[in-house]
């Protein structure tokens, strides 16, 4: 049975593609019979009701999508946004296409039984729509193969002969028509090889030779390949054979044995996968000899000439008979091959990628064997779909003016353009011009209103490019009246007056009843704008614009009001505080007191945010007419210009206040390095801000590799004060990097510090601090060894440092002196085999470098080292303990230089080499160690030898000890006890031991609770004991035999229970064994439960 989910995951599929293919520029899912789409043809680029409308034929290879809007445009009328979504609801507007139907491939064998081109236009009025196919309209209501829903054709049971063809969707409504690109609709097929029985080949080895493919009747393109006596056994393409994609025909250059057999041509259909095989043909060789060498025959190559779109892949077949096999090599005259081209099929195909209009020329492939060459030249052009450069877009003119649209495009060849209104034609006449994608239309009319098409089209496609003409043809209106207008006085007035109008209307003004006549004071612009200059109160009053035109009129009034200039003040008008005081700005406004007043603080010009300041400032709004700024912990950066900005309906005012901050200094500048020796620095800067508070000190900072971040120098002169602008940095450290930064304070504070200097690195000079901790002493007999602590290389003061180590025995004069050249050098070890150990020197530790020596050290005493032990161990004993332990002892050799830090023990096996024993060391001084994991029965040899940190002493006289027989390996058995009460009486079986295997001495028993960690030990002579169990609950026993070998193999665990568990009634004791045999005898519940081992 199926899995219940699958249907519903294909219906899923089939879902998500449906809304893919939606989403995509408005495109529905294709057909199933639709098998192919060639590259897509639109290319629409239209923003927001602001596009030039425009399309590609189906020769374009332009991806672009239409856009679903339109925006008429005119240079004479203003709208408001309020007015204009109206009028997008309301406006007529002419069709857009948002779907143009595409190429498609329809395969004859499908399943789906129809066609379907899709159209979809948007227009007010919604569009209706008409189809045409190679130009004539196709009549849907007379005949049922065809079907129209809304702008989509239906076509079913499509058939080549009535169907193939060039189709184009018309979309009209009332403002006009526009026609789509031409989709091309193409038929899918494959037909069958003729069933004739194909003639044998017959040729000599060595000649060359072609098999026909012959393919049937196909379309459109198929693929070719061959197969060798059966299915799938395919020929294989190399330099002596090739399968031309253009013919279909197998060429091989040179026949050879290997090739006789039958070949049959497979064709395959690229849109249906469909494939046909052909019948076989023989290929056979002749007997009447070999085919001698001959020189090459080009029998396939490209056109003369071949035509390729810009951006497609090319490919140039090239391929020779010859004997023997020819080579092929390619080359454009007068240039060379593309870089991305490549060759294929043993250099019979030259593919270019992506090709260019660069790559156009002539091309020549040549065929060369050692016999002969021949060559064929051939011209590759390259052409490109029409593109647009400029469209047209919607224009609205009023009756009379002159329009002038302009389409350009780019293609090669080059394109030409046709005209068409409401999708025909448009006629040449008096007053249109068309000339080389530009139209004229002088003196325009209502009649020319409509729909415009500019097509751009050369021999391989056409691009269209949309756009409404509306005349306009309205009288005046206006959006709103009465207008309100409040200035003040002696301000400049601007009376607007901007009507709808189509033609222009002819303006006129009047106050009141009176018209208004121009004056110095009084003017109306080109623009109908009435400007009244430096108002007064006598210039209130009711403003009337009247305008006019031949189909109307229509008045608009306008309300002046003068009231008197508003006046602020600002306090204070300039104030200092410190970092960290408060201040309040207060704004004042003196106003008609009709207006309403707003008020707005800004900072050097910018709107404060107060929710953005960190709490620092906050508007308070005490009066309608007074607003203040409160500034809390002032900062430096809250310096500059407080502006309040105060506005009413008349008029706006802007003051300034000034507001500086004191603070520490701000960092200086660029600190230059002027001059350096060894251990002095000059330096210089330039003075920072000072925060309006006088710099009165500088502080000299320096920073190095060896030191915690920025540290304060020394300086001359000390202190540096505020009026300096260069010191001296001293004791510094020779041959040292430095940093340096400048620090600036006043009696504020202390300022941010200056950006470091370029660092610069100290003179080298003679070293002045001595190495210390200078000690010694340990090292092998004979040898003096003088350790110390290095000198840091901040202290080294240059190259080529070193030390110095002098010492001298204690009571001598003259010293001895020896270099040591690495810097980082901590010890010296002098031999000397003349004097004892443990003799005393006199030691000092000095340093140089290559400017001269430096100082030494104190003198310390250092002496000698006392060398390895140098005498072994006495006494050694060897004891056995049982049979894997072994105790020795020895005493320590008498005290004297060389004195051991402790034991090394060696012991081997008897019968082997003392270098394959094993070791082990003592810790201190102990003389006695226990070895451990030895093996039973077993004689060892043991020596003891003393080691200190520079070697080991000699080894003592080695002693033997044998371990005793191993324990018992066969376990206490038959465990038998009897429970009274809390007493139990257990025994066993005893014990007997092995020939090699130590005699049983006594037993053990170990006894623990259940859940304890803790045993009790009871030890007996005899195979039996008698246990007291006082406490309750479970009790697990084992028992071991004791030899002198150690203890012997543990017998099985048992488990004894008592009180809370199963145990006899008072007065009638049970019998339990380990033994199963034993139970079933005596018939007594036992209480025995196995167990792992300890």
């Amino acid at each position: 049975m199926g899995s219940p989910w699958k249907p519903l995951l294909f219906l899923s599929i089939i879902s998500g593609l449906s809304e893919f293919c939606g989403a995509v520029g408005g495109r529905s899912a294709s057909y199933a019979a639709v098998l192919r789409m060639k590259p897509d043809s639109s290319s629409s680029s239209l923003s927001t009701r602001s596009r030039s409308r425009y399309s590609h034929s189906a020769g374009s290879s332009s991806l672009d999508w239409l856009a679903p809007s339109r925006q008429h445009l005119s240079a004479r009328t203003v709208h408001s946004s309020q007015e204009d979504d109206r009028s997008k609801e309301s406006a007529e507007f002419g069709p857009v296409f948002l779907q143009e139907p595409d190429d498609a491939i329809f395969a004859l064998d499908s399943d789906e039984k129809k066609v379907t081109m899709n159209c979809e236009a948007q227009g007010n009025p919604t569009p209706t729509y008409r189809w045409m196919i190679n130009g004539t309209e196709v009549d849907v209501s007379a005949n049922f193969r065809y079907s129209l829903i809304d702008g989509t054709l239906i076509i079913a049971n499509p058939s080549e002969d009535r169907d193939l063809g060039r189709y184009q969707c018309r979309a009209d409504n009332s403002v006009g028509s526009i026609i789509s690109r031409e989709a091309l609709l193409q038929f899918a097929y494959l037909g069958n090889f003729s069933g004739r029985t194909r003639g044998g080949v017959s040729v000599r080895e060595g000649q060359g030779v072609v098999l026909m493919c012959t393919p049937p009747p196909h379309s459109p393109e198929i693929t070719y390949s061959w197969v060798f006596n059966e299915f799938p056994s395919f020929v294989a393409e190399d330099s002596r054979r090739f399968i031309s994609q253009e013919t279909g025909n197998l060429y091989i250059s040179k026949v050879q044995p290997s090739d006789v057999g039958s070949y049959i041509c497979l064709v395959k259909n690229t849109v249906t996968n469909a494939r046909v095989l052909s019948p076989p043909t023989p290929l056979t060789l002749k007997t009447d000899g070999v085919m001698g060498e001959y020189e090459p025959k080009i029998e396939v190559h490209f056109p003369l000439m071949v035509t390729a779109a810009k951006g497609v892949t090319v490919r140039l077949e090239c391929f020779a008979l010859g004997n023997p096999v020819p080579t092929i090599t390619w080359r454009k005259l007068n240039g060379n091959i593309p870089k991305k081209a490549r060759l294929r099929k043993s250099q019979a195909v030259l593919e270019i990628p992506n090709i260019q209009l660069e790559d156009s020329g002539t091309y020549e492939c040549k065929a060369e064997n050692p016999r002969g060459g021949n060559t064929f030249r051939g011209q590759l052009q390259v052409y490109t779909y029409p593109q647009w450069i400029s469209t047209i877009n919607d224009t609205q003119l009023d009756s009379g003016e002159q329009l002038q649209w302009e389409c350009k495009a780019t293609g090669k060849p080059r394109p030409t353009y046709r005209w068409l209104r409401n999708g025909a034609p448009l006629p040449p006449q008096n007053r249109v011009e068309m000339v080389n994608g530009e139209l004229f239309i002088r003196g325009v009319r209502q009649e020319d209103s409509g729909m415009y098409q500019c097509i751009a089209e050369n021999k391989y496609g056409a691009i269209y490019s949309s756009a409404e003409l509306k005349i306009l043809a309205s009288a005046p209106s206006f959006q709103s009246s009465p207008v309100r207008i409040i200035a003040t006085v002696g301000k400049d007035v601007s009376l607007e007056c901007s009507p709808r109008a189509s033609p222009k209307a002819t303006i006129t003004w009047r106050k009141g009843d009176r018209r208004v006549l121009p004056s110095r004071r009084i003017s109306v612009l080109r623009n109908n704008t009435l400007r009244i200059v430096n108002s007064s109160r006598a210039d209130e009053g009711n403003y009337v614009c009247r305008a006019e035109n031949k189909f109307g009129m229509a008045e608009m009034t306008t309300v002046l009001w003068v009231k008197e200039a508003m006046r602020v003040e600002l306090t204070p008008a300039r104030v200092e505080v410190t970092v960290g005081e408060s201040v309040v700005l207060s704004c004042k406004a003196i106003h008609d007191p009709s207006l309403d007043v707003n008020f707005l603080w800004l900072l050097n010009h910018q709107p404060l945010n107060f929710q953005q300041e960190g709490g620092h400032f906050e508007y308070i709004r005490t009066q309608s007419s007074t607003a203040d700024l409160m500034i809390r912990s002032i900062l430096l950066k809250h310096a500059g210009k407080y502006g309040c900005q105060a506005q009413t309906s008349a008029d706006t005012v802007y003051v300034e206040a000034e507001l500086l901050v004191r603070g520490p200094p701000g960092p200086p500048g660029v600190v230059i390095v002027e001059e350096i020796t060894d251990t002095t620095a000059t330096l210089s800067w330039s003075r920072g801000v000072d925060n309006h508070s006088p710099i009165s000190a500088y502080n000299l900072q320096a920073r190095s590799p060896f030191s915690l971040g920025w540290q304060t120098v020394r300086t001359d002169p000390e202190p540096v004060t505020g009026d300096m602008e260069s010191a001296m940095a001293v004791q510094l450290n020779p041959w040292v990097e430095y940093e340096f930064r400048v620090v600036a304070s006043n009696a504020i504070g202390t300022g941010d510090p200056s950006l470091p200097s370029r660092v610069v690195k100290t003179k080298e000079a003679v070293p002045s601090v001595a190495p210390v901790n200078v000690s010694g002493g340990n090292g092998r007999r004979h040898e003096l060894v003088i350790s110390w602590e290095p000198v840091s290389e901040e202290f080294q003061n240059g190259e080529g440092f070193g030390y110095i180590v002098a010492f001298r025995a204690n009571g001598t004069r003259g010293w001895k002196e020896k270099m040591v050249t690495s810097a980082d050098s901590t010890t010296f070890k002098y031999r000397d085999e003349t004097f004892p150990p443990l003799t005393p020197f006199e030691v000092k530790v000095g340093v140089y470098n290559n400017k001269g020596d430096g100082p030494f050290s104190k003198v310390v005493t250092v002496y000698s080292a006392e060398g390895e032990p140098r005498e072994a161990p006495t006494e050694v004993k060897a004891a056995s303990l049982s049979s894997s332990e072994i105790q020795v002892d020895w005493r320590p050799p008498n005290p004297g230089p060389g004195r051991p830090w402790g034991y090394e023990v060696n012991y081997w096996k008897d019968m082997e080499q003392e270098e394959s024993g094993e070791k082990m060391k003592t810790p201190g001084n102990e003389t006695s160690i226990l070895l451990t994991g030895l093996e039973g029965n077993t004689l060892y040899h043991i020596t003891v030898k003393g080691y200190n940190n520079i070697g080991q002493g000699p080894a003592s006289s080695a002693v033997r000890a044998k371990t005793k027989k191993s324990p018992p390996s066969q376990p206490p058995s038959n465990l038998m006890w009897i429970q009274d009460g809390d007493n139990v009486s257990l025994g066993w079986e005893p014990v007997k031991s092995l020939d090699n295997e130590s005699h049983v001495m006594g037993y053990k028993v170990l006894l623990r609770q259940e859940g304890r960690s803790h045993s009790q030990v009871i030890e007996t002579h005899n195979p039996s004991a008698v246990l007291s169990l006082t406490e309750g609950g479970t009790y697990i026993i084992e028992v071991r035999a004791i030899s002198e070998g150690g203890e012997g193999t543990a017998s099985a665990q048992i488990r004894v229970l008592t009180s809370s568990g199963v145990r006899a009634k008072s007065g009638q004791p049970s019998a339990h064994s380990s033994s199963w045999g034993s139970l079933r005898a005596t018939l007594l519940l036992a209480a025995l439960v196995p167990l792992a081992p300890w």
